[in-house]
């Protein structure tokens, strides 16, 4: 049985963008697939465009027929029993990869995104070697290194495609100083955030310390619009996620936004701190 969800929740996007993985792999096309399990034609074409979701039976008979076993299977069943339901919630290491196929699908689908960053430049704003850089960090094994570079990389075309999504964002001062990577990487990172603050789609505002109480105390987050379905925040820690659809938590992070404006930097003051910063730290490894 399919699943009516307009492609509105997380989880409908993930598994989305699961469908259309297995389908590019697998080689066959949708009729194709349609047929050999004994669906309407055209079904499987529906499933991946997100106009409707399998249910997990007709999951787990998919998965079955493309060779998918195990954890896998399991994960994409979960996802298909659960596709309609608005909030999502994982604890623990597992759970932040198998959230990041539904932040990548909202950065895609997403009409203007609001990022505050107290710490890091947010994953959109980063160059290759500063996402290399902390994928090191945290002592991912080599290979896992270069596949999250090559994501982190392929996730930035949300902002410099032809029709790119609107970006606000937020970013602590201290995220500028911080060392990540060699100086050059910083210096690099640096210059790639006054790039992008020049661009009409993209805003920087940087929020410096000591400036009193402000809603970012709370911390990170992300506030997503989207053109066809309800906003959603997004939160992400070290072991666990949150998207959260409640229209209540919405508005109040859009209220936190408005508070945050007050305090942060303009977008012009910004670029001018990010280039005497790039400077002073080129000059100071030269």
């Amino acid at each position: 049985m399919s699943v009516d969800v307009n492609g509105m929740t997380t989880r409908a996007r993930a598994l989305t963008a699961a469908l259309r993985k297995l389908l590019d792999d697998s080689k066959l096309s949708g009729r194709a697939i349609s047929q050999r399990l004994g669906f309407s034609h055209g079904i499987v074409s529906h499933w991946v465009t997100g106009r409707r979701l399998p249910g997990p039976e007709d999951m787990a008979s998919l998965l079955t027929l493309l060779g998918v076993t195990g954890d896998e299977k399991q994960r994409l069943v979960d996802l298909a029993r659960y596709a309609a339901e608005p909030n999502w919630l994982v604890v623990g290491m597992p759970g932040i990869p198998q959230q990041l196929a539904g932040a990548i699908e909202s950065e895609r689908s997403a009409s203007s995104i609001v990022e505050w960053a107290p710490h890091v430049v947010p994953g959109l704003l980063q160059t290759a070697e500063y996402a290399r850089a902390l994928a090191n960090a945290i002592e991912l094994p080599p290979h896992e290194v270069d596949a999250r570079v090559m994501l982190r990389v392929g996730r930035s075309e949300a902002i410099t495609r032809r029709d790119p999504v609107m970006m606000l964002a937020f970013v602590g001062e201290g995220a500028i100083h911080e060392r990540i990577g060699s100086p050059g990487v910083m210096v690099d990172q640096l210059r790639h955030l006054v790039m992008l603050n020049a661009r009409s789609n993209v805003t920087i505002r940087l929020v410096p310390p000591r400036v009193g109480w402000h809603p970012g105390w709370a911390g990170p987050f992300v506030l997503y619009d989207f053109p066809d379905a309800p906003a959603m925040v997004h939160f992400e820690h070290y072991s666990s996620g949150a998207f959260v659809l409640d229209g209540d938590d919405v508005r109040a992070y859009r209220h936190a936004v408005e508070l945050m404006r007050e305090v942060a930097r303009t977008p012009e003051e910004s670029t001018d701190l990010l280039v005497t910063t790039a400077d002073e730290l080129e000059r100071a490894t030269a």
